[in-house]
């Protein structure tokens, strides 16, 4: 029979219980993630307690709370706390979300916070995305053109224009590739939801001549037909995208192309 066990360092184990506020009535647990490379030390929960009566209502803000006031080595991501820049991503209460937006009273109980599921973490809850922008540059995320510079612009009907919505307005911020289970154990050669939304976002601007360049570099087993439309990027895309339904469209193209 197969026995197989964690590597050495992986097993998480309790942490530090910080102590309560003085004076605070109205408290909230947080249970935080925590990893610090240079200690030798396995991954822990540590727990903290946030004063509510002098708190925001977005998770980042009891995150900026409790490295400003409790535990200045709690390491996390963060710069617009407007939704804006994707930095915030992580897991809050088993969902991938961008802590800026989500708010305290989306989640009951505890708050449970951990990086981004099945990514290598280089601190705390910093998750190293190298690897997931190296795959967005693949899809070559600009505009292609042969034909002449115009003076200008190159222009666009209203209506093609109307296409990108759904599309443009990804902040890369890697909560539907982490979602994904076909990300999870593919990573390596399956590009993921938000490459590829990238992809068809470019694949289908009217100004871009590189379409059939576009589409032949994604024939491949791996890099697109990967996805099994289990739709967990779409659920958990905090700005309300459908990668999946790109994705879809990328196939119907590449079948249509040959008919």
């Amino acid at each position: 029979m197969v026995q197989l066990t964690l590597p050495k360092n992986s097993r998480i184990t309790t942490g530090k219980t910080w102590p309560k506020p003085q004076g605070a009535t109205n408290l909230r647990k947080f249970k935080i993630y925590r990893w610090n490379p240079d200690d030798g030390k396995t991954p822990s929960v540590d727990t903290y307690f946030v004063d509510m009566d002098t708190c925001g209502p977005m998770i980042l803000d009891a995150l900026i709370k409790i490295k400003n006031e409790i535990d200045p080595t709690l390491t996390f991501r963060r710069s617009c706390r407007e939704g804006i820049c994707g930095s915030c991503a992580m897991n809050v209460d088993g969902i991938n979300t961008l802590a800026c937006i989500y708010g305290m009273d989306e989640v009951k109980g505890d708050v449970k916070i951990y990086p981004l599921p099945h990514m290598a973490v280089v601190k705390d809850l910093i998750p190293d995305l190298n690897h997931f922008y190296a795959q967005h540059a693949s899809t070559m995320p600009w505009l292609e053109t042969k034909t002449n510079r115009p003076a200008k612009e190159w222009k666009q009907s209203i209506d093609d224009r109307k296409k990108l919505d759904g599309l443009y307005e990804c902040v890369m911020c890697a909560c539907c590739s982490t979602s994904c289970p076909s990300y999870w154990w593919n990573s390596d050669r399956y590009l993921g939801p938000a490459a590829l939304l990238h992809a068809y976002r470019w694949i289908i601007d009217s100004r871009d001549e590189a379409t059939g360049e576009r589409l032949d570099d994604l024939e491949d087993p791996f890099k697109l037909y990967r996805c099994h439309t289990i739709m967990n990027c779409a659920k958990t895309c905090p700005k309300g995208l459908n990668p999946a339904k790109a994705i879809a469209e990328i196939k119907k193209m590449m079948v249509e192309r040959v008919l």
